[in-house]
Order: structure tokens, then sequence, then C-alpha cells
């Protein structure tokens, strides 16, 4: 299979997991009522069902997969690691306790890019502390303990916030932030991420020759002409960028960053420079149809996205660290 067709097949898939996340749920529509309310004609409740409601969550939980996803095979075209993923190595905690600190000083509440600011930038410095770490030669165990260290950290924080709540509805936006959700996300919410998104698809664009040479080692793609300073830099800021986003409209979502990799991998015959378009198709369309499983499961309170991704993904990224070869040299 070409890298085109690849690309082609997963774009396809995810159109079709928008498409059934569009019409199913708890008022099914039928494809006419669905390309209608898309268009803005037909019954008016069609029409509030599917633009209003539908769409905008089953967008955000497709890009925010799409974010995830190809920021973990950033990381791990970087890092050099298949273990590599914002949530295992701290980058979505950091991100998460960025907003966490937004919302708790009523920063959110002053301005609408306060939250994806802050997850920015603290996503941006878990990656920077990571590349650092990287750049200093440590083994791929220690440095996945680095990030486990992070992680905790950064969660621990985060918990604090919610012990010192000041008010029951600060304390709520909190428990939903960090359990993950794209319930009631709006076109607003998309919009004001989409920039953040854009940026870190160009620079993840510029880092893809970089990425390339580094699988043949430093020393040897610096031979080659490689700039692995300006790598490691658009990596970084990419992956920061992506993730930062993807956790300001969405929350915590673990492990997709690593298990869509993960899968599209041998693909593409393990050359990360085509490893993050099929990723981000990949990891999008497994959210997408995550959100659209808990939108259908018979539960009488929803299950969050960010719960439903750990049960499934956790069992999953144990399985990959234990058919990894890597691990432990």
């Amino acid at each position: 299979m070409t890298r085109l067709q690849l690309n082609a097949m997963l774009a396809l898939a995810g159109l079709a997991a928008i498409l059934a996340g569009i019409m199913a749920g708890s008022a099914p529509l039928s494809f006419a009522d669905t390309l209608s309310g898309l268009l803005g004609a037909g019954p008016e409740g069609a029409r509030l069902i599917v633009q209003e409601i539908r769409l905008p969550r089953v967008l955000a939980a497709f890009v925010t997969g799409a974010a995830l996803g190809a920021s973990g095979a950033l990381l791990q075209g970087l890092l050099r690691n298949p273990l590599a993923d914002p949530g295992v190595l701290g980058v979505s905690a950091m991100a998460a306790l960025g907003a966490v600190i937004a919302i708790w000083f009523g920063l959110a509440a002053l301005s609408a890019f306060a939250v994806p600011l802050m997850a920015i930038a603290f996503a941006a410095l878990a990656a920077g502390m990571l590349a650092g770490l990287a750049a200093a030669r440590l083994s791929v165990v220690q440095l996945i303990l680095a990030g486990v260290g992070i992680s905790s950290f950064a969660g621990a924080l985060s918990a604090l916030a919610m012990n010192l709540a000041p008010t029951p509805f600060t304390l709520s936006d909190l428990v939903n932030w960090l359990m993950g959700s794209v319930a009631n996300r709006s076109f607003s919410d998309l919009a004001l991420a989409a920039p953040f998104w854009i940026a870190g698809a160009g620079l993840a664009a510029l880092a893809l020759p970089g990425l390339r040479a580094l699988t043949l080692g430093e020393d040897t793609a610096m031979s080659l002409g490689a700039d692995i300073s300006r790598t490691r830099l658009l990596a970084i800021l990419a992956s920061a960028l992506l993730t930062g986003s993807a956790v300001a409209v969405a929350g915590m979502i673990g492990f997709v960053g690593i298990v869509a990799p993960h899968l599209v991998r041998p693909m593409v015959r393990h050359d990360p420079g085509d490893l993050v378009l099929p990723s981000a198709l990949a990891a999008g369309t497994i959210l997408a149809l995550a959100d659209l499983a808990i939108r259908l499961a018979p539960f009488t309170q929803e299950l969050k996205l960010g719960v439903a991704a750990a049960l499934v993904g956790a069992p999953a990224f144990i399985w990959i660290a234990a058919r990894s070869a890597s691990i432990g040299r």
C-alpha cells in the first residue's frame, strides 16, 4: 500500500466516523435528514441537532484525536522511542495543569485565550524538558521514568488545585477538564483552538525531513547536513501547540497518541516522516468512534471521553510496551 493510498483510506474512515457520529444518538437521524441538516435545510429539529449539538462535538473529538496522534508520532520520531506519547511523557498532564491554573485563578473568565495559551505554555515546558533530557543521551527507561515523574508532579498539583477549589463551580470545571470530554463543545471552541492546531501542523511538516535523518542517529544525521537543533525545536513547538490546544478543547485524553502511531507504523515502513499524517487520521477516527460509543452506551450518566480512552488505551499501552524490543536497552 502506498502512502497516498493509506492516507486516503484513513481519511475515508475518518469521514465515515464523523458521519456516524452525526447520525447516531438518542434521537437517530436518517442519512437524508443528516444531509439536509448539514445544508441548513429540512426539519428545524434535525438542523439544530446536526449543526448545534452533534457536528461540533464529533469534530472536536476528531481534531483532538488527530492533534494527539500527530504529537505522539512527532515525539516518537524525535526521541526515537516507540513508547513516547504526550500522555505517557507528561506533556498532556502539564498542559492540563496550565488549563487548571487558568481556571482556578479566574483567568479563563478574563480572556477566552487564557486556557489554550496556558495549556500550550505548560505543554511546551514539558516538551522542552524532555528534549533536554534526550539530548543528554539518557536511556529509554530513564526518559520514560522522567516523563512519569513529570506527569505525576503535574497531576499532584492539579489534585491540589481541586482540593483547594474556592467554589463548587470551579471544582466541577476542574474535574471536567481532568477527566476529558467533548460534550457541549461549540464551533466557537473549535475556532479558538484552530490557529494553534494550524500552526502546530505547519511546524510538524517542517520537522519531518529532520526526523527522517534522525533515524540514522544524530552523528550520521549531522554529517548528512541535517540541522538537529532546528528539528528538535520544531518538533517540540509542534507537539506543544498540538497537545496544548487539544487539552484546551477536550481536557486530558490519554494513550491515543501512542496507540495510533503504533497501529500505522508497519504500513509506513517505520519511516517517522511518513508517520505523522496517518497517525493523526487514525487517532482522530479512534477518538470520534470512542465518543460515539460512550454516547450510545446504556449508562444513566455519560462516561467521560478521557475515562473511556484510558480504559482501552492503558491495556494497549501495556501490550505495546511488552512487544517493544527497545525497552531496557
